[in-house]
């Protein structure tokens, strides 16, 4: 059973869709099929003008590396729906699988969609341009034309099924899984440690609040620890960048910038608390990798946050409210046993979070996706 991947959301400075991509590929080439289940041939298509897929980027899989521009490429696909993947990658393919929500073109392959969240439909404004040209117009039909339909938590699972019209029996849920990493036994001292946001640094992550939290702190008075954002930057973090160059947060906010995952593990050793404040998200993956490390996490009550990061396990709070936020972070960076016990919880709960389930639901569903595709002809 050959299947192709469209690996260029992986390709340079993986975020969470790109991490996400790469990861669950990794566990289906590590998974062990089933009794009765087809031997997969995995390929990992790239297309870009500039950067290049590297060989050995997961052993296992065929290469497919196409020199095009990767914005042009995407207008023919989503608008046109031109050219088939068979004419850019040699075929044929039992299953042509897209990690965002509109289809890959293919003359016989069945085609399998990814939807992370479905804030584009209310908040085109959150997105780049390319996103706002296409997704709010096309993801619903495409769909419901999808053969399957991969969703990364239930809550999306929830949207996908009410706002799109996807039927339940072409919809699976593959979860991210929590990272291979030892447990932080301790905590890191006073002077050492911080308030930790890690993602991209964009509009939908909600720093403003996160900001005036802070802030709050800081008037107080008091030892506060330092704040870290981290994560690729956007437009949106110019704005960040100016503000927290001046006033009473100049000397405080620390912004690294993209951090590799050497750095990434540091700063979750180094962390106090993790806070993600988001608008919305679809899963959150360093919610997951926070609670991994042994960090307690704040969330936002929107989205899938609070389904990785239940009550009992994170704090949850209104991300439009900073002084609820600046309450939370007051008690926890108070009460050093109240963070000794979020951190047990969250090591509870990240261990429910397997790749290699994920994996195993993601190979069911192209046997599914090409089952439906050959009974449709």
């Amino acid at each position: 059973m050959r299947i192709l991947l469209d690996y260029r959301p992986a390709l340079r400075q993986r975020t969470g869709v790109g991490e996400y991509a790469h990861e669950l590929a990794r566990a289906v080439l590590a998974t062990v099929p089933a009794a009765g289940e087809p031997l997969l041939d995995l390929v990992l298509f790239s297309a870009s003008w500039k950067d290049r897929l590297q060989s050995g980027v997961l052993p296992g899989a065929a290469l497919v590396d196409r020199r095009l521009p990767n914005q042009m490429l995407n207008f023919a696909w989503h608008r046109l729906g031109w050219p088939p993947v068979e004419t850019l990658a040699p075929g044929p393919f039992a299953v042509a699988h897209a990690f965002h929500p509109l289809l890959i073109p293919a003359r016989r392959a069945a085609q399998v969609v990814t939807i992370a969240d479905l804030d584009f439909l209310d908040h085109p404004e959150r997105t780049d341009r390319e996103i706002r040209r296409d997704y709010p117009a096309l993801a619903a039909a495409h769909a419901k034309k999808a053969d399957h339909v991969i969703v990364i938590s239930e809550a999306t699972a929830r949207e996908t099924r009410e706002r799109l019209g996807v039927p339940p029996d072409r919809l699976t849920v593959c979860t991210p899984g929590a990272p291979a990493w030892p447990r932080r036994e301790r905590e890191p001292g006073d002077d050492d440690g911080c308030v930790l946001f890690l993602g991209t640094l964009d509009a939908r992550k909600n720093l403003g609040v996160l900001l005036d939290a802070y802030e709050r702190l800081l008037a107080r008075g008091g030892k506060v620890p330092s704040l870290v954002l981290a994560g690729k930057p956007t437009g949106d973090s110019q704005a960040i960048a100016a503000r927290t160059a001046t006033g009473v947060l100049a000397g405080h906010v620390e912004m690294p910038g993209y951090v590799d995952d050497v750095t990434r593990q540091a700063l979750y050793r180094r962390a106090l608390i993790f806070v993600m404040p988001s608008h919305t998200e679809g899963f959150g993956m360093p919610v997951l990798e926070a609670m991994t490390v042994g960090v307690p996490v704040v969330v936002a009550d929107r989205g899938a946050l609070v389904e990785v990061a239940p009550a009992g396990v994170g704090r949850a709070f209104d991300p439009a409210a900073a002084d609820q936020l600046a309450a939370i972070l007051s008690e926890l960076l108070t009460h050093s046993q109240t963070r000794d016990r979020m951190r047990e919880a969250g090591w509870r709960q990240a261990a429910r979070f397997s790749w290699r389930t994920s994996a195993e639901r993601l190979r069911g569903a192209w046997q599914q996706a090409a089952a439906r595709k050959a009974a449709r002809g």
